[in-house]
């Protein structure tokens, strides 16, 4: 039996769970001062910058799945502050209200109240971040319960060392939160293709079993439509020469991220989860849309296999990298951040899992990804439609 800490060090928060990092959150709430606000956030120490190009013309559900995930990003775990940049104050507003119910320190600027001038708008900007910046280092992190840990598992570049040994090794630290009262998330739902059927199996209720099975049958259709074949897109090229043939074989592998515990809830794109548990979320497969989603949702720390190599990170939430294919561990060592082809060679599963599980608490407590020192990290909300 897999056994691990029952505490993690966090920074607990007025609503929501705890955070494993501190960071002040520069959020561009409009693609009008992207430029503006990733200036502000390289001129100010120890910050993150997330945001959106967009801002105008959406609707209907790409409008509202959109300012949800932007929300979501507001009050992450992992944000003690954040300062909010918009071109104008109304288009402020709803995120400024999600703020002011969580209750952490945040400040807002817009471009209409400094007359349109982009470069006042930094100065002044970064005067609110220095003092925002000054309270956050006064904080220190405490012992938080495990039952506030949420998990995402993802993929990227996968072979076949990652079906038969990464994934599963994920599988089984899954597996050992959600028995510890902590929560688990798994998206990329093209990616559960072929497996749908012991999906629903393992769904809390037969309404979510179906529930499961329709989310992939609508991806698979949208691909029909758009007159896609997936092979070649997903698997994409460097999976087919890796050994991956088809999307149901790249599935198979995929989904032993998810362990064997029950199937409680199935997200929409950056839902957060209601229960502690393990959670589905309905969600792209391409890697920097579908890390948002989880982030957005509130997952203070993600952990990411791959197979051939795969740099990109969560901006927000530190990105575990592990590969089972001892020659990409052997010659991306600024890349991988743990090394799981011991599985290939011999070790235990039970043995790598514990061994995973003081990665994840040492990470917690503050030791850096190499995502987050070469800053590899960033944020991309998806979209789900036309503008006008």
């Amino acid at each position: 039996m897999v056994r691990g800490p029952e505490t993690f060090r966090g920074y607990p928060r007025p609503s929501g769970r705890p955070g494993i990092r501190n960071h002040l959150l520069v959020l561009n709430a409009t693609g009008l001062t992207d430029a503006a606000a990733r200036r502000i956030a390289g001129a100010l120490p120890g910050t993150v910058f997330a945001g959106t190009m967009f801002g105008m013309g959406m609707v209907g559900r790409d409008a509202e799945l959109h300012l949800a995930a932007l929300s979501g990003l507001a009050v992450h775990p992992n944000c003690g502050a954040v300062l909010l940049i918009g071109a104008d104050r109304t288009r402020l507003d709803q995120l400024i209200a999600v703020l002011d119910r969580d209750g952490r320190p945040y400040a807002a600027l817009g471009l209409d109240e400094v007359g349109h001038d982009a470069h006042l708008l930094s100065q002044r900007s970064l005067a609110l971040g220095a003092g925002l910046l000054r309270r956050l280092s006064a904080q220190q992190p405490q012992d938080c319960p495990l039952i506030d840990l949420l998990l995402a598992c993802e993929c990227g570049l996968s072979d076949p060392s990652s079906g038969l040994a990464a994934n599963p090794l994920l599988g089984r630290v899954a597996d050992w939160l959600v028995d510890a009262g902590g929560s688990v998330m798994l998206g990329e739902s093209i990616e559960w293709l072929g497996t749908e059927e012991e999906l629903a199996r393992r769904a809390a209720t037969p309404e979510l079993g179906r529930a499961l099975k329709q989310a992939v049958r609508r991806r698979l259709d949208l691909a029909h439509a758009a007159g896609l074949d997936l092979l070649g897109t997903n698997p994409n090229a460097a999976n087919i020469k890796a050994g991956l043939s088809t999307i149901e074989e790249k599935a198979s592998g995929a989904v032993q991220k998810a362990g064997t515990r029950p199937i409680r809830s199935l997200l929409a794109y950056a839902e957060t989860p209601a229960t502690p548990g393990l959670h589905f979320m309905d969600a792209p497969s391409y890697s920097p849309e579908s890390l948002t989603g989880f982030v957005a949702a509130g997952a203070q720390m993600i952990l990411f296999t791959t197979g051939l190599g795969n740099s990109y990170c969560s901006a927000l939430a530190p990105t575990l990298k592990l590969s089972a294919n001892a020659a990409t561990a052997g010659a991306l060592g600024r890349q991988i951040d743990f090394d799981a082809s011991g599985l290939l060679a011999g070790r235990t599963m039970d043995d790598m899992a514990a061994r995973l599980i003081e990665e994840i608490a040492a990470t917690a407590a503050g030791q850096l990804t190499y995502g987050e020192i070469m800053g590899e990290g960033g944020e991309a909300i998806s979209r789900f439609g036309e503008a006008i």
